[in-house]
């Protein structure tokens, strides 16, 4: 049963911009900055009200003179801004070492974190708030007016500080963590997972077939597109709506997460059997408006992202300049889990059509066979002879192997296994002999029948 694109839009234009704010860092000081403004403007009006009143109803605030007050306020501006610099600079050197140790992709993560920006918010938030309040601080001779002191504003100022002198602790204190290569691991392995078991959702929820996507016809024309960029998201329900009014069937070609070039054909389209061609010329605008691209791969809606980044971790583990195999043990154990997921389809191709129930737009994506090639290929590559990172790979398919329930997801396993087995067979792995070798792909074959290894 296929899913009906008029109820689907999966994407749209706010969820660019959305994607845009959360992928960077300036979004949250900004909005710290700007509310730290309007504090700054609102409450010394506020105190100026409350001093004007009967009484003295700021009781437990600061009670220094202006002297005093700007004294503390120009104190916590010009400590800030330092804290702030430091923050900025261990910030720069994180994300450095990130790229250049682990992989590049990783830069996603880092620059997401809720803690980085938060931290730099409250920071640059006391510091603007303590300069906009300096401004309304007034000694008797410098005006007509009597002195004025914003204590509840110096208060709250104080009151910031020390909240920032915390921030500066649990920056230290999590970025210290996040530099270790386990929690970069953990979060690729998070964010991946939850991208896996929220489209696993859309498809179940769409009834979509987990079977491959039917052949294009011969007398298909291709349909080119008309900007550049990766593909992060589709969203169906007008290009559903384009293909009707242009009675044809549309097949994009690239899958979440592969490049798009303008000029190139980005989909087939043909005839849904009216016996009129289709307007390609209809279908490429409906496309430039419908095919979400960026600068960058996304992991909205590409269930092979967080594989890729996996993988880069242990290939760059891997490397004559890096030698450490222990992390690339370790990146596949996360990629295995991975795997297991990814192993409750074969498929992640989506079909939709339009009220009438006629086919109208078929999306590829990813599957099972191309999944697990990614995760194995590379580290099979870099991992020479080194015993560890063989029986590892060999674990992982496996693995693999006991969550496969379709024949060709087992097929898959089996062409890996079969690479796998011929590679170390001609060069055996530290300590392994040739018999080692077919011991270990003989495990993956039980595994397959559903026999797990017994020590």
């Amino acid at each position: 049963m296929t899913g009906n694109g008029s109820a689907h839009t999966r994407g749209g234009r706010m969820h660019v911009v959305r994607r845009a704010l959360g992928g960077t860092l300036w979004p949250v000081p900004a909005a710290a900055v700007l509310l730290a403004i309007a504090l700054g403007l609102t409450l010394p009006e506020l105190d100026r009200h409350l001093q004007q009143g009967p009484g003295e109803p700021l009781t437990f605030v600061f009670g220094g003179g202006p002297s005093a007050a700007r004294t503390m306020l120009s104190a916590i501006a010009t400590s800030l801004i330092s804290v702030t610099t430091l923050l900025f600079s261990l910030t720069i050197v994180t994300l450095q070492l990130a790229s250049s140790q682990y992989s590049p992709r990783l830069l996603q993560t880092f620059v997401r974190d809720r803690v980085v920006q938060s931290c730099l918010g409250i920071l640059l938030g006391t510091f603007v708030f303590a300069l906009v309040v300096l401004r309304s601080v007034r000694s008797a001779d410098e005006s007509e007016d009597t002195a004025f002191v914003p204590r509840l504003s110096v208060t709250l100022a104080l009151l910031l500080t020390l909240v920032s002198v915390g921030a500066l602790v649990a920056f230290l204190s999590h970025q210290s963590r996040q530099l270790r290569v386990e929690t970069m691991l953990r979060d690729v392995h998070v964010e991946a997972g939850a991208t896996l078991r929220r489209l696993l959702a859309d498809q179940d929820d769409d009834e979509q077939p987990d079977t491959d996507l039917p052949a294009v016809p011969a007398h298909a024309r291709p349909v080119c597109a008309r900007h550049s960029g990766f593909l992060v998201q589709v969203s169906e329900a007008p290009l559903v709506a384009a293909a009707t009014d242009a009675e044809a069937v549309l097949r994009l070609i690239p899958r979440p997460g592969e490049s798009v070039l303008a000029g190139v054909p980005v989909a087939w389209a043909w005839s849904d059997g009216s016996g009129t061609e289709p307007s390609t010329e209809a279908l490429e605008e409906a496309l430039a408006d419908s095919l979400l691209l960026g600068h960058e791969r996304a992991d909205r809606g590409d269930p092979s992202y967080g594989l890729r980044k996996l993988v880069d971790i242990a290939a760059r583990a891997l490397s004559p300049s890096t030698n450490d195999p222990t992390t690339a043990v370790h990146a596949l154990s996360h990629v295995s889990d991975l795997l297991g997921l990814a192993a409750r389809r074969t498929t992640w191709h989506r079909r939709l059509t339009d009220d009438d129930g006629a086919l109208r737009l078929l999306v590829p994506s990813w599957d099972f066979p191309t999944l697990l090639g990614q995760a194995v290929t590379q580290p099979r590559s870099y991992g020479g002879t080194d015993p560890d990172v063989a029986a590892r790979l060999f674990a992982l398919l496996t693995e693999a192997a006991w969550h496969t329930r379709t024949p060709g997801q087992q097929d898959a396993v089996r062409r890996e296994r079969d690479l796998l087995v011929a590679q170390y067979s001609e060069n055996p792995p530290a300590g392994w002999t040739a018999a080692d070798v077919r011991g270990r792909g003989e495990t993956v074959d039980r595994a397959l029948a559903g026999d797990w290894p017994r020590p």
